[in-house]
């Protein structure tokens, strides 16, 4: 089985539909304008910053400090939850793998915003719950039924969903 990544976490929390369209390699992201306006910010926000470490090609962190702080730069605050558990999930593959982690940060630079969090004990019990539940998504022989939230209009699957 396959290792589960940020963006799996990211899309758990987003929507399990696209979680397994994703994990079964239907993927439309490459061709979806917001998707490239995203990576046009990552490049282009704290450019004096190492930016895009992959580790074990599991986890792509946008920037870290010092191997201290990790940072996550997103567009908007629109799927805030998804944004926060994908950079705990980093800060948590890090301490499996020894490193100690004092904080992560959201970064909006659109917004010039930022928020700090940390992983506590109960993150992790959520986190190793989270990973459960993904691998019985992925594993699914039959993609989730679909589900209409707000988020959906700005969706690389929109058309893929609703037409």
């Amino acid at each position: 089985m396959r290792a589960i990544t940020g963006g799996d976490i990211n899309y758990y929390f987003v929507c399990q539909r696209k979680l397994w369209l994703s994990t079964h390699q239907v993927r439309f992201e490459s061709e979806n304008e917001r998707v490239q306006l995203g990576s046009v910010l990552d490049q282009e926000s704290y450019q004096r910053e190492h930016h895009q470490r992959m580790i074990d090609g599991v986890v792509a962190i946008d920037f870290i400090q010092n191997w201290k702080i990790v940072h996550e730069v997103k567009q908007s605050r629109a799927i805030e939850k998804a944004s926060e558990f994908q950079l705990k999930y980093y800060m948590y593959y890090l301490k499996k793998k020894g490193i100690a982690i004092d904080q992560g940060v959201l970064d909006y630079p659109k917004l010039k915003e930022r928020i700090e969090l940390q992983l506590t004990p109960e993150d992790e019990l959520e986190i190793d719950q989270v990973l459960h539940a993904i691998k019985t998504i992925i594993n699914q022989d039959e993609m989730p039924p679909r589900t209409k939230k707000n988020i959906c209009r700005s969706c690389a699957y929109q058309e893929f969903c609703f037409s």
